[in-house]
């Protein structure tokens, strides 16, 4: 019986600008799954009269070239956006854990990011330490930054 995961899919205002974010700033690769689709399969799945989407598959870092994937993409028609909230019910964010937070970060606000909170270190069992941050890429989409470190037994 197969059953894996497959993707995420993120609603773009520009799926262009988006794309080149995740593949600049968080490190997704593209794959060659580019995505222009539309037709009555896709009126009947999205119950949407006339639905087009434009956008790509990016291979999330980490991973092997089969899957997970993040899908983004726009559609020719938008309704108003929502902004996103953390505690908003629904998905909140996309987690990815690099070396550096602080430099991520940095990327992500020089690629016209945001945060949504304060930069936080955390004890965990077992003498872990993880440095985090909510941050949001230039759509207003959260993301979760996370570094975890083996700290020295007292």
């Amino acid at each position: 019986m197969l059953f894996r995961y497959v993707h995420t899919n993120i609603i773009a205002k520009d799926a262009r600008l988006l794309i080149d974010f995740y593949k600049k700033v968080l490190h997704c690769k593209s794959i060659s799954e580019s995505r222009d689709l539309s037709g009555e399969w896709l009126d009947q799945l999205t119950s949407l009269n006339g639905a087009h989407i434009r956008g790509e598959h990016l291979l999330l870092p980490g991973y092997e070239d089969a899957h997970p994937t993040l899908e983004i993409f726009s559609y020719d028609e938008m309704k108003q956006s929502v902004s996103a909230e953390i505690n908003r019910p629904g998905i909140a964010h996309i987690a990815f854990e690099v070396d550096d937070v602080e430099t991520t970060l940095a990327e992500i606000l020089k690629a016209g990011g945001s945060t949504v909170g304060e930069l936080v270190t955390a004890e965990y069992p077992n003498n872990r330490t993880a440095v985090f941050i909510y941050a949001q890429d230039p759509e207003g989409n959260i993301i979760e930054l996370q570094s975890w470190m083996q700290t020295p037994e007292r």
